[in-house]
């Protein structure tokens, strides 16, 4: 029997995603002018206010009000009107200097018995339903506001946005798991304001279903464009009014949207936050380091669909162990066990050799910090960073490098696929 299956997004300028930002910006500064950096960084945002609070470990000292500022201002929160203004609101600063009793888990005399900063579990999943190896749902919700804000930016087809938004996106799936068709798309756009009501929302409807879902069609692959029908059931600013929005209408947190940033749902999540974590918290580096496993499965042939979990111990150099759930979708004689077995002698999951192999220990996180952290593009960039003496530094950054499919051949050669 048919199923429906749900997963939603939020915007760069959504109140928590606004406060995963500043929170990442802060890791790559850091770890711009020191590597080293042992940075946790929480951020809240709230009517014309910033709170940043956390613990630092680094031989570099960062301007972190005017950082914040910039991203503030980067994702579009530049007028009064919003009661939220990178250039006039408040900015606190809470951040103090590590626990030694943290930091004497972590770091060794030898980098490779680095132990783990903290306990708990980690996943990561993949599907091979899309092309970049993420759930379908949750694929085309992050595509609905990333193409948003490009309207938003444009400020021609559409000239009455503003930065916060939300979108939801339900298929159905056949009873062997393979999508059917759209059944709902959710948009939640802020907006200015306008004279009339009925009048607003009829025009944001309009432009949403005429303007907004072609063009996130064209980027799609003809098989999903199948999936869009006439029958797909809109609901746009189903609430109605939006214009009070962003850290005005709504607190933000960092990490409070585990699930968007990883797999909407689908596969499991340990409950770990990634942003404003440099790689030394296991929460962020094993969550890459299990993506990049279960991607490269499935890309091998291996299996259709994988989740693959680790454990760590605060401290503890090895994993506690590695789990593998390939849904019943194995193209190999093995067992799931069996085939954990395999994957834990390829990939070496100690936390500094995850570092080593991602190369996690570069400014590479702000661009995380929306529309997920799975399932992106890996790509060099150009970066510069600029310190309060007004030092500067330009480097070329490797973004999501658990998005590579480096390791296919070692998972055939080792599963003789």
């Amino acid at each position: 029997m048919s199923y429906f299956f749900t997963s939603e997004s939020v915007s760069e300028g959504h109140p928590d995603k606004v406060a995963d930002q500043i929170s990442d910006a802060l890791i790559d500064n850091f770890l711009a002018f020191d590597s080293e950096s042992k940075v946790a960084c929480e951020t809240l945002v709230t009517t014309g206010q910033v709170v940043l609070a956390g613990e630092v470990k680094s031989r570099t000292y960062l301007d972190v009000q005017k950082i914040a500022r910039e991203v503030i201002n980067k994702i579009g929160y530049t007028k009064g009107e919003y009661m939220f203004d990178g250039n006039s609101c408040g900015v606190l600063s809470a951040i103090h200097e590590q626990s030694d009793d943290i930091n004497r888990g972590v770091d060794r005399a030898s980098k490779e018995e680095q132990g783990a900063g903290d306990q708990g579990m980690m996943f990561g999943y993949a599907t091979n339903e899309t092309e970049n190896y993420m759930p379908l749902a949750l694929d085309l919700s992050h595509l609905i506001l990333k193409e948003l804000a490009v309207l938003r930016r444009e400020n021609k087809d559409i000239t009455y946005l503003r930065p916060d938004a939300k979108s939801q996106v339900t298929i159905e799936y056949s009873d062997d798991n393979v999508p059917q068709r759209i059944e709902a798309i959710v948009v939640s756009t802020q907006h200015d304001d306008f004279a009339d009501d009925e009048e607003m929302l009829a025009k944001i409807r309009k432009d949403i279903v005429d303007i907004l879902i072609p063009r996130v069609k064209a980027q799609l692959s003809p098989e999903i464009q199948t999936l869009f029908n006439d029958d797909i059931k809109y609901h746009i600013n189903p609430t109605g009014k939006f214009v009070i929005g962003g850290p005005h209408g709504d607190t933000g947190l960092t990490g409070r949207k585990i699930i968007v940033d990883t797999y909407g749902g689908k596969g499991a999540h340990g409950g770990g936050a990634f942003s404003g974590k440099d790689p030394s918290k296991v929460d962020r580096s094993a969550a890459y380091a299990t993506r990049h496993i279960a991607k490269n499965l499935v890309a091998a042939g291996l299996c259709s669909e994988v989740l693959v979990q680790v454990s760590y111990a605060i401290g503890v150099v090895e994993p506690m162990g590695i789990f593998v759930d390939t849904y019943g979708t194995s193209k190999v004689d093995l067992t799931d066990g069996e085939i954990a077995k395999k994957v834990s002698e390829i990939f070496d999951m100690r936390p500094h050799a995850i570092e080593t192999r991602l190369k996690l220990r570069t400014p590479m996180y702000s661009e995380t910090a929306a529309y997920g952290h799975m399932g992106r593009i890996n790509e060099v960039i150009s970066k510069t960073f600029t310190q309060p003496n007004g030092e500067s530094k330009t480097m070329d950054v490797e973004l999501f490098t658990w998005e590579k499919l480096d390791y296919v051949t070692k998972v055939k050669e080792s599963f003789g696929l």
